[in-house]
């Protein structure tokens, strides 16, 4: 036997995983055994290599074994995680990973579809559903609406229909043509390339639109010609008609296009997201007159059980779906059903008959074949299928509600779902899979999870432990550390000063380990005063909102405060301020929040419109959004500006980085064209950006690698053979500012550019707050796709710090702890503490106590989720909500503000 298998068994035989040699990203040949068969939480502050060391080795690796076995083929339809920089792992079960995600782009994806829920369901429906007289047999299929013979026709499945009227794309018909009356058009020269079509058409585009014929109006919006025309740019009409009957040369021939034609079709064609959310603001959206919303054809929408069709059922809260079946998994038929059998039983007589009569006629053997699920509500054969269905969803369902998302509906769609609800839904499926023997490997499942809801998350991953599975999580949640069986604590610090296991062991050896962060924290109880109160200037009052689960709500801010609105998970948090509170405000000040759309670099080419054609059936589908009712009623005369500090990317491209999105490359690029060197060789500021073709490398376009596609093995990316990974060509890298080049600069972290920049104002000012907010690990030239959520937003806060305070702004954070190491968390409470005592005002959705503890303002919302919330519960100062009845908050708070 070889001493590699020798070792491997050894491993295998004393129950621990052992890691030699890892070097993935910044671990720094790092060593380790871990326990199997335990629950182990990976720690350490943001940026310090637990997630390395978790996904991108021991993850890693065990996918990489797995798909050795295989075949070829079958590896090319599976997401591979990419071979590990590691010497040997021994001891390595096979894995699944639980990532944080958000939701897919597509609104046909559901929880009962990520579930599996929804397919048991259909079943039902198709076995042991009630029938209405002469209805065709429907299989499974026909209840789905993502097929075609399930989906409602009118809808195509969606539930909206959508429709692109004169009002929403001609807003203001007091302007004419040439100013841009015509909204729903592109903008810049597709825009004017049709206004110019039109002057070639005859058509005058400097009348008031509401002055043209009507059915000159129709034509343009609604027409689905598209003749082709010469165009003669920024002439006349009579100037057209004239170059035409003198047979000039056209500046060259343009196609039209309908405004309405163009809006369906960018909406359905275009992938680039901004330009889908641009023209579905000209699109009217209802729901479906064929359907009501429900998704499906008539046939399927008239077939019930327990007196709902499957639309009805697949909207109730899980809980009360739960609660609906239980009767049924027991075998019991509740006695509303019983007086549908002699009706059922006159139907199958009538059924019969018309059979008898189509075989007859020369009819298909199949049609005549007796419909068995056209039988009694109460027959044998239905309430045996009904009771085995029903007790399977119910095993599912229970799993689901233990984790806290009873609320949730089959029908919610994902893109809704925060990433912790979409990790804890995969995290139900993998418990009813019943596997053994498995390493599951988590990311942070406590994110977006109230303390409340946590207990049941622990109870969900002892169970998976108890099945006999090993469960690695990477977690900055102070109480899953306390109830691990062993800790892996990664430092000590970040990125280059991280990457390093400063302990391996049960939790209470942490203690002894001087060099941790994460031990002042897992063992200090006594509570830290992070900041000092403030107290409000005015109040922000919004009466009667309704949205989602609010019914009606009124709510007041303090402003000039720090506001923590709480809450367990589905209470109506993010209804109330990420939703409501947004959109109230932004229409009382005529504009939307200020924050980031796509923070790509400053000269990155804009993708050109997909070419118009047939629907793609699998275009994603963005629903649009549901609509808040309720009035501010006071306040906003001290509120001049709202910005939204969320978690979506900087930006969607590795093209965007940090340096581009804060804007403190644009300064750099200045200060290299500046040089004497460039000066002589008369290079300009847009020399140094790699989206431009003079100054980036030729060979990999500025993008630093070039693509190695493998076939069946996952795609290799390797540093570009001209440029070796610098992303500029070698003329621009001539040129040095202070000993270093364009490239070396995109190449410095945080920290370290806070040194090399230090006489620098401009530059040095975006640096000190990204320092500041614990982001000193990150590289300048760090592509935005390699960012978490939590760090895309800190950069977005930071940009926004970097700003000259005016005051009199309200700032909306959702949940800005999210992968947050408790250290990490003090230097956020400081940012968004530095803000408040600059005059403005600060609301953030939290769960984390140790902020809303810190809080100024405190409502709480509640007191359970979906239906059981939506009220607000308690209102106060933190030490009044700790002590307020009803509050599930309140218990979690009191211990966090301590004795």
């Amino acid at each position: 036997m070889s001493s590699s298998a020798s070792a491997s068994d050894g491993a295998a035989r004393d129950g621990f995983v052992r890691v030699r040699g890892a070097r993935e990203h910044n671990l720094k040949h790092v060593d380790v055994d871990i326990p199997r068969d335990a629950l182990v939480v990976f720690t350490g502050i943001s940026g310090s290599g637990k997630s390395s060391l978790a996904f991108g080795t021991l993850f890693a690796e065990a996918q990489r074994r797995y798909l050795e076995s295989v075949a070829p083929y079958a590896r090319r339809l599976i997401d591979q995680a990419g071979v590990p920089d590691v010497d040997a792992i021994e001891g390595l079960p096979p894995a699944v990973a639980l990532q944080q995600q958000r939701g897919t782009p597509t609104a046909r994806s559901s929880v009962g579809s990520v579930t599996t829920l929804s397919s048991l369901l259909r079943m039902l429906y198709s076995r042991a559903g009630l029938y209405p007289a002469q209805q065709p047999m429907l299989y499974a299929e026909d209840f789905s609406p993502n097929t075609p013979q399930g989906a409602c026709p009118t809808c195509h499945g969606l539930g909206r229909v959508y429709e692109v009227t004169e009002a929403s794309m001609v807003p203001d018909p007091t302007l004419s043509i040439r100013e841009r009356a015509v909204a729903a058009w592109p903008t810049a020269w597709q825009g004017q390339n049709l206004r110019d079509i039109l002057t070639t058409l005859g058509h005058d585009v400097d009348l008031p639109w509401q002055r043209l014929p009507k059915k000159t109006r129709d034509w343009i919006l609604f027409t689905e010609e598209q003749p082709t025309v010469p165009v003669y740019a920024g002439f006349t009409r009579e100037e057209v008609r004239e170059a035409i009957r003198k047979k000039m040369t056209p500046s060259y021939m343009g196609t039209f296009t309908g405004a309405r034609r163009y809006v369906l079709q960018t909406f359905a064609k275009s992938q680039s997201a901004m330009m889908k959310k641009r023209v579905s603001q000209f699109m009217v959206g209802s729901l479906c007159p064929t359907c009501d919303g429900k998704r499906l054809t008539r046939a399927a929408l008239s077939v019930t059980f327990a007196d709902l069709d499957i639309g009805e059922m697949a909207r109730l809260p899980l809980s009360a779906l739960a609660a609906l079946l239980a009767p049924f998994a027991r075998g019991e038929m509740p006695a509303s059903d019983a007086q549908e059998d002699a009706h059922n039983t006159r139907d199958r007589a009538a059924h019969r008959r018309e059979t008898a009569r189509r075989v007859q006629a020369g009819g298909s053997a199949h049609a005549a074949a007796p419909d068995v699920r056209r039988t009694p509500q109460h027959s044998p054969e239905k309430v045996i299928a009904a009771q085995r269905l029903c007790a399977d969803l119910l095993g599912r369902v229970a799993t689901l509600t233990d984790l806290g998302l009873g609320y949730l509906a089959l029908d919610r769609a994902t893109p809704t779902l925060s990433p912790g609800e979409l990790q804890r839904l995969r995290l139900a499926t993998q418990l009813n899979s019943q596997l053994f023997g498995v390493v599951y490997v988590l990311d942070e499942p406590s994110a977006g999870l109230h303390p409340a809801d946590g207990e049941a998350l622990l109870a969900a991953l002892q169970r998976l432990k108890a099945a006999g599975n090993s469960v690695f999580v990477v977690e900055h949640d102070i109480a899953t550390m306390r109830r691990a069986d062993w800790l892996v604590d990664v430092g000590p610090g970040a990125g280059v000063h991280g990457g390093q296991v400063l302990y391996s062991g049960p939790p209470a050896g942490l203690a002894q380990i001087e060099a941790s962060q994460t031990r002042n924290y897992l063992f200090d109880s006594s509570p830290r005063a992070l900041r000092v109160r403030q107290k409000p200037i005015s109040w922000l009052t919004l009466e009667g909102v309704t949205r989602n689960n609010l019914r009606g709500v009124d709510a007041a801010f303090p402003i000039g405060c720090l506001t923590a609105v709480t809450g367990v998970s589905g209470s109506g948090k993010s209804s109330l301020v990420s939703q409501a509170l947004l959109q109230l405000v932004a229409a009382q000040l005529g504009t939307a929040a200020a924050g980031a759309e796509d923070g790509d670099d400053e000269a990155a080419p804009v993708p050109a419109l997909a070419a118009l054609g047939d629907d793609d059936p699998g275009a994603a589908e963005a629903p649009l959004a549901a609509a808040t009712t309720g009035r501010i009623a006071g306040g906003m005369a001290k509120i001049r500006r709202l910005v939204q500090v969320d978690q979506k990317p900087i930006g969607r491209t590795p093209r965007s980085n940090l340096a581009t999105y804060t804007g403190l490359f644009d300064v750099v690029r200045k200060l290299f064209a500046a040089t004497p060197e460039a000066r002589k060789r008369h290079f300009d500021a847009g020399r140094f950006s790699f989206n431009v073709a003079k100054g980036r490398c030729a060979t990999c376009e500025g993008e630093g690698f070039v693509s190695v596609e493998l076939l069946f093995l996952p795609s290799v990316y390797a540093p570009c053979p001209t440029c070796h990974g610098a992303r500029y060509n070698a003329a621009t890298l001539q040129v040095r500012w202070r000993g270093i080049h364009i490239a070396e600069v995109l190449d410095l972290t945080v920290d370290a550019a806070c040194d090399i920049f230090a006489e620098e104002p401009a530059v040095l000012r975006a640096l000190t707050v990204l320092r500041d907010i614990g982001l000193g690990y990150l590289r300048l030239g760090q592509p935005a796709t390699e960012l978490s959520g939590g760090e895309a937003q800190r950069i977005k806060l930071a940009t926004e710090l970097q700003r000259p305070q005016r005051g009199h702004t309200l700032y909306v954070l959702d949940e800005p702890t999210t992968g947050l190491h408790p250290a990490d968390v003090d230097r956020l409470v400081a940012q968004l503490d530095a803000l408040v005592r600059a005059g403005n005002t600060v609301v953030v959705v939290e769960h984390e106590m140790r902020v809303v503890a810190a809080s100024d303002w405190v409502i709480d919302v509640g007191p359970g989720a979906g239906d059981e919330g939506g009220r607000i519960v308690a209102s106060g100062t933190p030490a009044e909500v700790a002590t307020a009845p009803g509050s599930r908050t309140a218990p979690y708070l009191a211990e966090a503000l301590g004795p």
